[in-house]
């Protein structure tokens, strides 16, 4: 078993952390809150450190589950960052979704301190993360990705190696570019179904087994017709999702056109209130018929 330091328990690292302690992984964890980082050790055991390099510094890997490109800088490069107490061999694994820049300034900072780094993006939300059901897409070389694949499957049902450093990260952009032209268009078939005045109960049985069929439609068709939204991936973390893709697709070349328009129509959720909603959120900016 390993010892690894894990940074950022929020909703989606407090659960895989969880994960870790439960396979018999020794974690010493720090969160920026140290009152959550406190909770956890109390429900799991392991140490609580008061800074990222603290942590970081009788373990053989690093994990990192934080909010942003900034946020990840701090905890790994910072004065108090994780990169200054590292092992030469230590294997760091950040699971936050960053931009693909940050994803290899860090491999290329990483490798001229003898460290291997993997960008590890998730899918699979707050339920996949309590689960241990997360699909896992990973930058890196070959050998990293191999390490962190034997922690990464305590909490992953899938895990694929899509590329080199910043793949994960763009790969992640793909995801949410999907999920948000997907969302889009359930929230207009949504409308559409209630103007028609149809059994919604009774187009999600005829429509849900054939080629309209999606996650978001199985997981989240029912909860839109109620009207409900305190749940899920966070409006704002999407609207940042979409950012990144945005910001990337300019640096590629590649046109974006239905993800620009979702990423204002999240906008206008968020100007409703809809700040912390589910990103099904977004069918509250169709008006009814």
């Amino acid at each position: 078993m390993a010892n690894i330091a894990f940074i950022g328990l929020g909703v989606m690292g407090g659960p895989i952390a969880g994960h870790l302690a439960k396979a018999g992984h020794h974690l010493t964890v720090y969160n920026r809150s140290i009152g959550k980082a406190k909770s956890w050790a109390e429900a799991y055991g392991g140490e609580v450190a008061i800074s990222p390099a603290k942590a970081a510094e009788e373990a053989d890997i690093v994990i990192s589950c934080v909010g942003t490109d900034d946020d990840l800088s701090q905890i790994t490069l910072g004065r108090e960052g994780a990169f200054r107490t590292m092992k030469p061999g230590g294997l760091f694994i950040d699971h936050t979704t960053v931009s693909a820049r940050i994803a290899r300034q860090l491999s290329v900072e990483g490798e001229s301190l003898g460290l291997h780094c993997v960008d590890a993006p998730v899918s699979g939300g707050q339920a996949g993360a309590g689960n241990g059901r997360l699909s896992i897409m990973c930058g890196g070389s070959a050998p990293a990705v191999a390490a962190a694949t034997i922690v990464m499957q305590a909490y992953a049902a899938r895990i694929v190696h899509v590329g080199k450093a910043g793949a994960g990260q763009t790969t992640k952009m793909v995801n949410q570019i999907c999920i948000g032209g997907v969302l889009q268009g359930l929230a207009e078939a949504m409308r559409f179904a209630q103007a028609a005045e149809l059994d919604l109960d009774k187009v999600f049985e005829a429509i849900s087994g054939g080629a309209a069929q999606s996650w978001q439609m199985d997981n989240r068709w029912k909860t839109m017709a109620q009207d409900s939204f305190d749940f899920g991936f966070a409006v704002d973390w999407m609207r940042k999702d979409l950012g990144l893709a945005l910001e990337e697709a300019r640096a590629n070349g590649a046109t974006l056109p239905v993800t620009a328009m979702v990423d204002q129509y999240y906008a206008d959720v968020q100007a409703m209130g809809g700040h912390r909603q589910d990103t099904s959120a977004l069918v509250r900016r169709i008006t009814r018929a």
